[in-house]
């Protein structure tokens, strides 16, 4: 009997060892093809791609647009032809076919938030506004070689706005805090006016101005942009660079033309 009990002991033992898993099996865990977790993650994936197709596809297009033009590009440019992109116009841009400028918001050096450009159908709102763009600090003379001839020349009018729009598309200089700071700090070198009516408006837009810059077809950051806008906020006229003299007695008549037309 005690026999027969380690023969049966013995075939047990051996039918144990028999299914059980081999050392490296048990080392290296059983991974199935379709594991749940994975195939869950996968398809969220795969959904919210779905989901945001268009703006993927944008911002795709986006970054193919900016590898292809950088700041080399910009010097080269500014080489070439010293940041004229293009002749100002002429002559003004007939109502009919002009292009709104592209809501844009600022900031005043006293914090204050405002959106251009200002446009309304009140008998009291400016008739003309002239917007000068400066994506660097180097651009600033480009500028001031048209805003001062054009505040000498308007200077009394109460029907014409002046502004010069700085951007500052730094991440840190956008933080709340910083800006706040950088704000008080040009209030603080705010440049001395002259006893004008129309004073130079000097504001700050901060963030990011890719898609505004796409709508008026800007591509070099180095020089300056003027554009000349109506009581609408239609562009009627617009130049870059520095002014010559051509070009700074089209934008004094086409002013001109819009403080008259009714």
């Amino acid at each position: 009997m005690l026999r027969l009990k380690r023969v049966l002991s013995q075939r047990n033992a051996i039918h144990h060892a028999r299914n059980l898993p081999k050392q490296e099996d048990r080392l290296i865990p059983a991974i199935p093809l379709r594991d749940p977790s994975q195939w869950s993650s996968k398809r969220f994936l795969d959904i919210y791609q779905f989901g945001n197709k268009e703006a993927i596809e944008k911002e795709r297009a986006r970054l193919k647009d900016e590898m292809n033009r950088g700041y080399f590009a910009d010097i080269s440019e500014m080489k070439q032809h010293g940041g004229k992109i293009a002749m100002a116009n002429k002559i003004i841009v007939p109502a009919m076919t002009a292009m709104k400028f592209p809501a844009l918001e600022v900031s005043y050096p006293d914090g204050v938030s405002d959106k251009l450009p200002i446009s309304s159908v009140k008998s009291d709102a400016p008739k003309a506004s002239v917007l000068c763009l400066s994506f660097r600090a180097s651009s600033q003379a480009m500028v001031d070689s048209w805003s001062m001839p054009f505040l000498d020349a308007f200077g009394q009018s109460k029907s014409v706005q002046l502004y010069e729009v700085s951007f500052i598309d730094s991440w840190l200089l956008t933080r709340n805090p910083i800006k706040k700071i950088l704000l008080r700090i040009m209030r603080k070198s705010k440049p001395a006016e002259k006893n004008n009516v129309v004073q130079r408006h000097i504001v700050y837009s901060f963030g990011d101005h890719y898609y505004f810059r796409k709508e008026l077809k800007i591509l070099n950051l180095l020089t300056g942009y003027i554009y000349l806008v109506d009581k609408l906020g239609r562009i009627r006229w617009q130049g870059s660079g520095f002014a010559t003299p051509d070009e700074l007695s089209s934008l004094l008549s086409c002013a001109s033309f819009l403080l008259e037309e009714k």
